[in-house]
């Protein structure tokens, strides 16, 4: 168990992460949509009522959404775009999908490589581009829940204020969707950029995500 726990403390560690701040924010979000609800003359909800109403679907989701929205781009991007002295790029001289042999495909394959990986034809290309579309999956699938909760949540406001709801479609192009949508890309976009840029410059001893403290800031895509 212990050597478990060792092996896969960086998942374990940021999955309680995950777990215990969205316990926190179905609380808080519990707090302050219930103050909203009792400030229009209405009854709060409970927790479990909560949990299961649109509004926490749709603030759970937008989020999801933007944060597969960068690794998706990140995984995409990386393979043709180059950010010289980025430990998060690829050596300037690696553009590209690169060759079989160097990445260890069909016939170049190791013993211990992945079978799809040995295997030729329709299971190498899906195989190979894997990450990528599990990613794009991902997003769009939180991208699509945020819509149907998000016409929902807002549905819900327009008829306590006793206007009239509109149809999915028409959420769609709605500024309330938009405005949640872009707001979280934005700021994923710029974390991206940052991260690309400043561990050009800057360091952090012992991470995989920043060049070796003395590497030299022209190094690219040299990890510590």
């Amino acid at each position: 168990m212990r050597r478990f726990l060792r092996d896969n403390s960086l998942t374990l560690a940021f999955g309680l992460a995950f777990l215990v701040t969205l316990a926190g924010q179905a609380l808080v979000g519990r707090e302050d949509f219930n103050s909203r609800l009792v400030a229009e003359g209405l009854r709060p909800m409970s927790l479990a009522a909560f949990l299961a109403s649109s509004q926490f679907a749709v603030d759970v989701t937008e989020n999801w959404q933007s944060e597969y929205l960068q690794f998706s781009l990140y995984v995409f991007g990386t393979v043709w775009l180059l950010q010289r002295g980025s430990p998060e790029s690829k050596a300037l001289d690696k553009a590209g999908e690169e060759s079989a042999e160097r990445q260890r495909l069909g016939p170049h394959s190791r013993p211990d490589s992945p079978r799809w990986a040995r295997a030729t034809g329709w299971r190498q290309a899906v195989y190979a581009r894997s990450l990528g579309a599990v990613m794009a999956l991902f997003f769009f699938g939180s991208w699509f829940a945020q819509s149907v909760a998000g016409v929902a949540a807002y549905d819900e406001a327009q008829l306590r204020s006793l206007q009239a709801p509109i149809t999915w479609l028409e959420y769609l192009v709605n500024p309330d969707f938009w405005n949640r949508t872009l707001q979280n890309w934005q700021s994923e976009l710029l974390a991206v950029a940052s991260m690309a840029i400043l561990s050009v410059y800057l360091r952090q001893r012992g991470s995989p995500e920043s060049k070796p403290v003395g590497a030299a800031h022209g190094a690219t895509g040299v990890e510590g």
